[in-house]
C-alpha cells in the first residue's frame, strides 16, 4: 500500500513549456491528500524558488537534491552542506583555469559570480529578475549546500577531480548541480520515512532527469515521465506519458491510486 509520493517539479509537475502545473496534476495530488496519502517534493531547487506550483499543498520537501529536507514548509528535519575544503577548491580551479557561471546555494540565500547568457536563461527557468552577484573569494569557507555549476559535460571529469567530496548531477543541459557526495533525493525520501514511520516499500516516486535516477531506483515504485530521458526511463519500474499529456494523472490511474 502506497503512503507517500515523491514528485519532481521541472520536467515532472510542469513542463519545460509550460509554467504551471497541468490541472489533471493539482486535481490528483489533492486527491490524494484526501485519501490520507502524504505528498512531498523532491527537487534540485532551493526552497526559495519553489514558486511554480501555485496553491498546490504538500506535506513536505527534499530540495537541493536531497540535501535540506523539511516537514511542512519550516521544520528542518535534514540538512547536509559541501565540505568547505572542496568549495575553496572549486574557486581556485575557477581563478587558476576557468572562471564559469555558478549559482552559490546557501541555507537561506542564493547568488552568483556572474551573469551570461547561460545564467540569465537559469534566472528565467527561476523566475528571479535578478540575483546578488559577489566575488569568488567572498564564498571561501562558508556553509554552501549547493553549485549549481555551468560547466561543459566534456569537462566535468576535471572540475570533479577538485571537489572530492562531491557528487555532480544534471536534469538540464547547460549545468550541473554539484552537492555533498552521499546525498540524493533517495537519501531525502529515507529521511521521511524515518520521520512518519512508513517503510520504503510503501513510497512511489515520480521524475524526468538525471537527478531523479537515484530516487526512482530507491522508491519502492518508480515512475519515469514519458519525456525523460531513455537512461531515467531504464531506471524506472513503469514508464507514464509527458507532463503535457497526463502523465502523472494516468500513472495514478495504472496504480489505482486514485
Amino acid at each position: 500500500m502506497i503512503k507517500a509520493i515523491f514528485f519532481d517539479i521541472d520536467g515532472t509537475l510542469v513542463s519545460f513549456n509550460t509554467p504551471e502545473i497541468p490541472d489533471s496534476t493539482k486535481q490528483s495530488i489533492n486527491q490524494l491528500r484526501e485519501k490520507g496519502i502524504k505528498v512531498f517534493i523532491a527537487t534540485g531547487r532551493h526552497f526559495s524558488v519553489i514558486n511554480n506550483l501555485g496553491d498546490t499543498q504538500f506535506d513536505g520537501y527534499i530540495t537541493m537534491n536531497g540535501c535540506y529536507c523539511l516537514e511542512g514548509t519550516n521544520n528542518v528535519i535534514f540538512k547536509k552542506s559541501i565540505d568547505p575544503s572542496d568549495v575553496n577548491r572549486f574557486i581556485d580551479y575557477m581563478q587558476q583555469k576557468e572562471e564559469f557561471p555558478c549559482l552559490f546555494v546557501e541555507e537561506h540565500e542564493l547568488s552568483i559570480n556572474y551573469v551570461d547568457e547561460q545564467m540569465a536563461e537559469l534566472m528565467r527557468l527561476l523566475q528571479k529578475e535578478s540575483l546578488p552577484v559577489n566575488a569568488l573569494d567572498s564564498y571561501r569557507d562558508k556553509e554552501i549546500f549547493q553549485l549549481t555549476a555551468f560547466f561543459k559535460l566534456s569537462h566535468e571529469e576535471d572540475v570533479m577531480r577538485e571537489l572530492p567530496n562531491c557528487t555532480a548531477m544534471r536534469w538540464y543541459p547547460t549545468f550541473a548541480d554539484v552537492i555533498a557526495k552521499g546525498v540524493d533525493k533517495g537519501v531525502g525520501i529515507d529521511k521521511f520515512c524515518d520521520y512518519f514511520g512508513f517503510s520504503l516499500q510503501e513510497t512511489m516516486a515520480f521524475g524526468d532527469g538525471g537527478n531523479d535516477i537515484e530516487m526512482l531506483r530507491h522508491a519502492g515504485v518508480g515512475i519515469a515521465m514519458g519525456n525523460a530521458k531513455e537512461d531515467v526511463k531504464r531506471a524506472a519500474d513503469f514508464v507514464t506519458d509527458t507532463v503535457d499529456n497526463n502523465g502523472v494523472l494516468k500513472a495514478l490511474q495504472h496504480f489505482d491510486l486514485i
